[in-house]
């Protein structure tokens, strides 16, 4: 991805090569939506009884994490209103509501919270999920962010990410940071500060690690970094470029960029370093690979044809089919979780923008308003993709719905923030 300026990302692997100073401050995220989903579900979240004994009030958090999704009118539910309660449900029905979640918290003696909730379905009084959660203190958010995931799929059908998180680098002054949050803005922590830049930064399947490439020796390299313990390992240190760091499904691999000294090519190598496997095979720059989610196939971006184009092969390198025709730049392919679509950045019209191709029927879809937009990321469930963006000269993150219609922009108060990257569905 081209450095800080990731319109071209493509030249990822130049951008790798560059050396900028820069420095960073952390901040929180600050969220505004604008477009909503084409059919809203109306719900009212009531206060949870005692919910203010707790370092955060939960009711809040749900509102705040389903009224950003853009599927949910929120209705004013009142009042607080214990789970045990008994619903009038023909009152509420009456109000216009289709949805309601009640709840209680209570401080436990060892300083945990039982935080109880349920869900109803108003038209039919029947009670769609609920469940108690023993919650530390330092879990409350998460635990309101579970709760959200929870009603997110049971009324729209697949799974929210309320609970996920996000890696990003930010930018300010003399420092770049590598910075973990939740899929809100809120919870930052630091997982790497440089001097020099930080590029690529991708997830593991399993949620525990973060690769990426580091300016910090030079030249760049590619590590992966054990998010619980700050434990790296070095997986890719080749002679000319390192780059463009992805995950296989399973895991146990990544497909990088490789110059060994000589034009930029794609390798698969072990997760620990060795056995680097070459699997493209051309005359131009093949980079920005990513695996199909069933590990069988290869979508990159090379410019065998003289401009940068997205391509596929299969998981060994064969059988190359060129994916894009309209626009003559087309890079940083992104497979939804089922398969189903393509997400990339093309340039049309002096402006570069994120795109989706249905990959059954090669329709497409202009998904974003901005126009120098670099580097989406899918949510876990398919529903949104994530992507930087700048709005007058600042780096911010844009979100956007796979239909177009809901979309988000992500601050932070100073510097920039780029090379978003969406966590895994944790269980």
């Amino acid at each position: 991805m081209k450095l800080f300026s990731l319109t071209n990302c493509f030249k990822s692997f130049v951008a790798a090569l560059m050396m900028l100073a820069a420095s960073v401050t952390q901040a929180q995220m600050r969220v505004e939506v604008s477009g909503v989903g084409s059919n809203q579900i109306p719900i009212a979240i009531a206060g949870f009884v005692g919910e203010d004994v707790s370092p955060q009030l939960i009711s809040a958090i749900i509102r705040d994490d389903l009224n950003r999704s853009g599927y949910f009118r929120l209705i004013d539910a009142g009042g607080a209103i214990s789970e045990t309660a008994n619903v009038n449900f023909e009152s509420w029905n009456g109000h216009g509501v289709q949805a309601l979640v009640v709840g209680s918290v209570q401080k436990k003696a060892d300083g945990r919270f039982d935080v109880r909730y349920k869900l109803f379905d108003v038209a039919k009084g029947d009670m769609l999920s609920g469940f108690a959660m023993d919650t530390p203190v330092n879990k409350v958010r998460l635990t309101s962010h579970k709760i959200a995931d929870d009603i997110y799929e049971k009324l729209i059908g697949i799974p929210g990410v309320f609970s996920t998180r996000i890696a990003y680098v930010t930018k300010a002054g003399q420092q770049y940071r590598l910075e973990i949050a939740d899929a809100d803005g809120e919870g930052v922590q630091v997982a790497l500060t440089s001097k020099e830049p930080i590029l690529s930064p991708i997830w593991s399947p399993d949620g525990t690690k973060v690769a990426y490439v580091s300016m910090e020796l030079k030249k760049p390299i590619v590590y992966i970094q054990h998010l619980m313990t700050g434990q790296r390992t070095t997986v890719a240190n080749f002679k000319g470029n390192n780059s463009s760091p992805s995950w296989s499904p399973d895991g146990s691999k990544l497909l990088v960029t490789l110059s060994k000294g000589a034009i930029a090519q794609i390798y698969s190598i072990n997760a620990d370093g060795s056995d680097a496997q070459r699997l493209s095979n051309s005359n131009g720059i093949d980079t920005e690979a990513r695996y199909s989610p069933d590990g069988q196939w290869i979508y990159f971006v090379s410019d065998r044809n003289g401009q940068p184009q997205i391509f596929r092969m299969n998981a060994s390198g064969g059988d190359v089919k060129r994916m894009t025709f309209k626009g003559t730049y087309n890079v940083s392919p992104r497979i939804s979780p089922d398969g189903s679509t393509l997400v990339f950045v093309s340039r049309r019209d002096g402006g570069d923008q994120v795109y989706a191709m249905d990959l059954n029927s090669g329709q497409e879809l202009r998904l974003s308003d901005t126009t120098r937009d670099e580097s989406p990321s899918f949510a876990p469930n398919g529903r949104y993709v994530l992507y930087a963006t700048q709005i007058g000269r600042r780096g911010t993150l844009g979100l956007v719905s796979t239909d177009g219609k809901v979309k988000q922009n992500l601050t932070i108060q100073a510097g920039e923030i780029r090379e978003p990257t969406w966590g895994p569905l944790i269980k």
